[in-house]
């Protein structure tokens, strides 16, 4: 269908870049700057080529819209607005950021002077720090580090805010050292001394949710030797990392997380991964969250007892009263 004369207009070649540039969505402020009219407007709505998505803001069709046009739709609706907190990391990380639930409402911050009516699907919060925002993002979002930060400070668990920071920067997308300077730069975040003692974890290696409980809850409190987080290695022609290097011991243990060691495919590579080190004259012991998290004190006491006849000389420590390293 050729497009009618009307829409040949310059202002249009505007419209339809807004509409590429922002997945689809645009605003009637937008459209207006642009230099048509209310007329032009309702014309589209009623051939149905744009519908109404929230008051003022329209969508390029009549399907249901994706997680980056509510997205979208949100930032427009309450602009000046930003993604923040857990939709910021989600525009950052994409799809499959696997601690997203894409039907979640789309966070938002505003001014701090501002006031707005509540919206169903979105939340918005007001901030007074407004230079974390990254204006010419797609969409407009506080940076990353900032958005990380706040997800785990209001994590609901220790576990859950250990998951966000790992996430992070397993991703790739930031690094410890990076959220480290980020809390330096804000006193009042909550659980702020928390928080640096886990990334300064992370910074030495410790790289998921699991891999800190076997660091805090099974090696630390109970006197174990300190294992080499995070060490490359390569058998044959494949590089891969080692979760814990007890090199001395030449012991290595595997710590797999139920998220990624449930299908065939995995396993099988678990397996030949263990085959690699085993021919390479070293023992593997693979720990999951049953070992680490709810009985981390019997874990120890038996992971002592493998080191001690691997030639380990020290002894396990009871982490307090009742500690199952003692019975």
């Amino acid at each position: 269908m050729s497009m009618p004369a009307a829409e040949r207009a310059p202002g249009w070649h505007a419209v339809q870049q807004l509409l590429q540039r922002q997945a689809g969505v645009i605003s009637r402020r937008q459209v207006l700057a642009c230099g048509l009219t209310p007329s032009d407007i309702a014309r589209k709505l009623r051939r149905k080529d744009w519908v109404r998505t929230l008051d003022g803001v329209y969508l390029n069709h009549t399907g249901d819209p994706t997680w980056l046009q509510r997205a979208w739709a949100g930032v427009l609706f309450f602009a000046p607005a930003a993604l923040s907190h857990s939709s910021a990391i989600r525009a950052v990380v994409g799809p499959r950021w696997r601690a997203h639930d894409e039907a979640a409402e789309i966070e938002l911050v505003i001014p701090a002077r501002r006031t707005v009516t509540r919206v169903p699907g979105y939340k918005v919060r007001r901030t007074r720090e407004l230079g974390s925002i990254l204006v010419d993002a797609s969409p407009p979002r506080v940076r990353l580090e900032r958005a990380v930060l706040d997800v785990a400070a209001s994590a609901g668990t220790d576990l859950a805010a250990i998951g966000v920071l790992a996430d992070a920067c397993q991703s790739r997308r930031t690094t410890a050292a990076r959220l480290l300077t980020g809390i330096g730069e804000r006193p009042r975040l909550r659980r702020r001394k928390w928080l640096t003692s886990i990334l300064e974890d992370v910074a030495e290696g410790t790289c998921s949710t699991l891999e800190h409980a076997h660091l805090t809850l099974v090696e630390r409190p109970h006197g174990l030797p300190r294992g080499r987080r995070q060490r490359r290695d390569v058998i044959g022609q494949r590089p891969f990392f080692r979760d814990v290097d007890y090199e001395e011991q030449r012991l290595v243990v595997e710590l797999d997380g139920r998220l990624f060691h449930d299908s065939a495919a995995q396993r099988d590579i678990d397996l030949e991964r263990d085959l690699d080190v085993a021919a390479d004259d070293r023992d593997s012991v693979r720990l999951g969250w049953g070992q680490c998290v709810q009985r981390p004190c019997s874990t120890a006491r038996k992971l002592g007892r493998i080191l001690q006849l691997r030639g380990w000389l020290g002894q396990p420590e009871p982490c307090g009263p009742g500690c199952a390293v003692g019975d």
